[in-house]
């Protein structure tokens, strides 16, 4: 990259975004990424009351499937099953139901389990996407991944040099390699290791983002299991590279549960974990480079 590389900031989907290029990009190229963000947001987003998820949330019925729909809800229907239905893409009511609402309310009015006959509920084939009765899409899951890797063809048109698209964590990188920490879960001052990146996507999840108390005031946050409304309380943070960046925001969530490894070794993702005791897991053959001594990774 060129000696003063230029960064692009923007705030989207609740996030704040950073392009970096070797050369600013033209205004017909911002145009373009803008536009796909915010027809990505009003037709995904259940957090806007004009969004299309929005509108099945609240009568069920049919849409045409948006261009989105079969990628994602396809690998959210294999991590659901690899986590055995502990990630759902109709969990946004029992979101909702914690407080993490269209409102951002907060408001804690305790568990609420997703629909164990989602499959049954959601299709997404024929050109529809389709409910039978209202319910929240949710695909938080990977939905962010999936934005970043159109926003990444886009660019990829433009700038024949490196870049890097970072949306709030969920980064993808070409060109010249890219050292990126993992930041510690319970003291973002600090990471537990360092990894190296060249052409392919970073993605992080931790309960330290995204957090409030609940009604008892013990914590919540934005990973539920889907089949009991309840927060995780094993695992504290993951990070999972693959060669884009939906794969490894999916495999990122996924590893908040048991079936998480398994599916990350089915799409050939590394990872990395850290409990909520402390200990640092990894795939094998992981390139991360991990400060696992006791004093660096310990809570």
């Amino acid at each position: 990259m060129g000696s003063v590389p230029a960064s692009w900031r923007f705030d989207a989907i609740g996030t704040t975004w950073e392009i970096v290029t070797e050369r600013p990009l033209p205004a017909a190229v911002r145009k373009e990424v803008t536009a796909l963000v915010d027809a990505f947001d009003h037709t995904w987003s259940r957090f806007r009351p004009d969004s299309d998820v929005s509108a099945l949330a609240r009568a069920g019925g049919s849409i045409p499937a948006p261009s989105d729909a079969a990628p994602m809800l396809d690998a959210l229907a294999a991590v659901s099953e690899a986590t055995d239905g502990a990630v759902n893409p109709l969990v946004g009511a029992s979101l909702g139901a914690r407080g993490y609402d269209g409102d951002y309310s907060l408001h804690d009015a305790g568990p609420v389990a997703a629909p164990v006959d989602w499959r049954g509920r959601l299709t997404w084939r024929g050109g529809r996407l389709a409910l039978t009765e209202p319910a929240t899409i949710d695909v938080g899951a990977l939905g962010k991944g999936r934005l970043v890797d159109r926003v990444l063809e886009i660019l990829s048109r433009a700038e024949s040099g490196d870049l890097t698209v970072d949306a709030g964590g969920d980064l993808a990188v070409r060109g010249r390699p890219q050292r990126i920490g993992l930041e510690h879960p319970f003291d973002p001052r600090r990471a537990i290791g360092v990894w190296e990146v060249t052409d392919a996507a970073l993605c992080a999840s931790a309960i330290n983002r995204r957090a409030w108390p609940s009604a008892t005031g013990t914590a919540l946050h934005h990973v539920l299991d889907a089949r009991t409304g309840e927060p995780v309380r094993t695992i504290a943070a993951t990070w999972a590279v693959a060669s884009d960046v939906m794969t490894a925001d999916a495999v990122a969530t996924a590893l908040f549960f048991d079936g998480g490894p398994r599916v990350a070794h089915d799409w050939a993702v590394e990872w990395v974990r850290m409990t909520t005791d402390g200990r640092v897991e990894w795939s094998p053959g992981c390139r991360a480079d991990l400060f696992v001594r006791t004093d660096s990774v310990g809570r």
